[in-house]
C-alpha cells in the first residue's frame, strides 16, 4: 500500500467561506439513492438505481466527512434515499460520531427502519432524528409513499423516543388536494408526542409528474391556518438549517416552516449537499457541482486534491436557488432522492 502523503492542516483554512461571505458549516450527505418508499414528490414509481460501483463506499463517506469537519463543518446530516436501508450504515454513524470537532450528527429517515435501529443510532452519537411523515391516514399514507406502512413508521417514532432522543422532528410536505386537510391533526400528533414538526413547501424537482402549481401549498397559508387554531409564539431558535420556528404555547412542540418559494432563505445559506455518487452540489436548486469521487479514488492516500477542490468550490456556490412554479419544466431535472434529502 502506498504510504499516505502527509500534509499540514495549517496550509488550509479552518472555515469554508463562499464568494458571498457565507460560512458553510453544514453538509448533507446521501449514502444511498435507494429507498423502501416511492414518495410521489421524491421518486418515480419505477426507479433505476445506481450500480454499487457508482456509489461511494462507506469508507469514502467517512473520509469525506472527516475532511469537511477539518474544514470547519460542525453539523452533518446523513440522508438518502433512505439511509437506514444501506447495509452496514451503522458503521458510518459510529465513525462520524467519534469526530471531536463535530457538534451535531443528524439523520433524516422515512422511519421504516427506526423500530430496529433507533437505539443503535443513539449509541453511535446521533443527536437528532428527522422523520418524514405526510399523513396519519393509513390509506392516504400508502398512496403518497406508494409502498409505506404508516403503523411501522409510528412504531419507529416510539422507538426513537424510547431510545432517548430528545430532538425528534417530523417533516411534512403538504400538497393541495392530497393531505392539506391534515395540518391540524399532524400538529396535534406532534403536540401529543412532545416532538416538533416542520412543514416543507413542495419543490419543483424531478420529472413533471403533476402540475405543481396546482398542488402547491404556501407556508404562509399553513401558518395562517395554524394561528387560527393554536397560540403560536415566534421563536428565535435555529437548528442550523432554513426553518423558521414558532412555539406552540403551553406545549413542548415547535412548528417549523421551510419555505423555498414564499420566503427565500438563501441569504443565510450555510450548507452544501453531497450525493451518494460523490457529487458536491453547492445549491439544491441549481446544477453547480463538483465531482469528488474521482479525487477520492485517484488519490486514496492523499487528501490534498480533495481539500483543494472543496475550497475551490466555494467560489461557484450560487447566491440562491431559482424556483418558479409557473415553469413548464422544473428548475432542476433530478429527483429529490438523487440530491439527498
Amino acid at each position: 500500500m502506498t504510504e499516505k502523503v502527509p500534509y499540514s492542516t495549517s496550509n488550509y483554512p479552518d472555515k469554508l467561506i463562499d464568494q458571498f461571505g457565507r460560512q458553510v458549516d453544514y453538509i448533507r450527505l446521501s449514502i444511498t439513492d435507494r429507498c423502501d418508499f416511492r414518495c410521489t414528490y421524491c421518486m418515480a414509481e419505477e426507479m433505476t438505481f445506481l450500480p454499487r460501483e457508482d456509489v461511494l463506499s462507506l469508507e469514502e463517506c467517512a473520509r469525506l466527512v472527516k475532511v469537511f469537519v477539518n474544514l470547519g463543518v460542525t453539523k452533518v446530516r446523513i440522508t438518502g434515499g433512505e439511509p437506514l436501508v444501506r447495509k452496514n450504515a451503522l458503521w458510518l454513524f459510529e465513525e462520524v460520531g467519534k469526530l471531536k470537532k463535530l457538534k451535531e450528527l443528524v439523520v433524516t429517515t422515512n422511519g421504516s427502519q427506526l423500530e430496529k435501529q433507533a437505539f443503535s443510532l443513539k449509541q453511535a452519537g446521533v443527536k437528532r432524528v428527522n422523520v418524514s411523515l405526510d399523513s396519519l391516514n393509513s390509506d392516504r399514507f400508502k398512496k403518497i409513499t406508494r409502498t409505506g406502512e404508516l403503523d411501522k413508521v409510528l412504531r419507529g417514532i416510539q422507538a426513537a423516543k424510547q431510545a432517548g432522543f430528545d430532538n425528534i422532528k417530523l417533516n411534512t410536505v403538504l400538497m393541495r388536494g392530497t393531505n392539506d386537510d391534515e395540518v391540524q391533526s399532524l400538529v396535534d400528533y406532534a403536540i401529543d408526542q412532545e416532538i416538533d414538526i416542520s412543514f416543507i413547501e413542495e419543490m419543483p424537482l424531478g420529472e413533471v409528474n403533476h402540475a405543481r402549481d396546482s398542488t402547491f401549498v404556501s407556508n404562509a397559508e399553513t401558518l395562517k391556518t395554524l394561528q387560527s387554531k393554536y397560540s403560536l409564539v415566534a421563536s428565535t431558535e435555529s437548528t442550523g438549517g432554513p426553518a423558521r420556528y414558532w412555539q406552540v404555547a403551553n406545549s413542548k412542540t415547535k412548528i417549523g416552516f421551510i419555505s423555498p418559494h414564499s420566503h427565500n432563505f438563501c441569504e443565510a445559506c450555510n450548507r452544501v449537499r453531497i450525493t451518494c455518487k460523490g457529487e458536491l452540489y453547492l445549491c439544491l436548486g441549481q446544477e453547480d457541482k463538483v465531482d469528488l469521487m474521482p479525487l477520492l479514488r485517484n488519490h486514496p492516500n492523499d487528501d490534498r486534491p480533495l481539500i483543494q477542490a472543496i475550497i475551490d468550490s466555494m467560489s461557484i456556490k450560487p447566491k440562491g436557488h431559482d424556483f418558479d412554479l409557473q415553469r413548464a419544466k422544473p428548475a432542476v431535472v433530478r429527483f429529490m432522492s438523487h440530491t439527498g434529502g
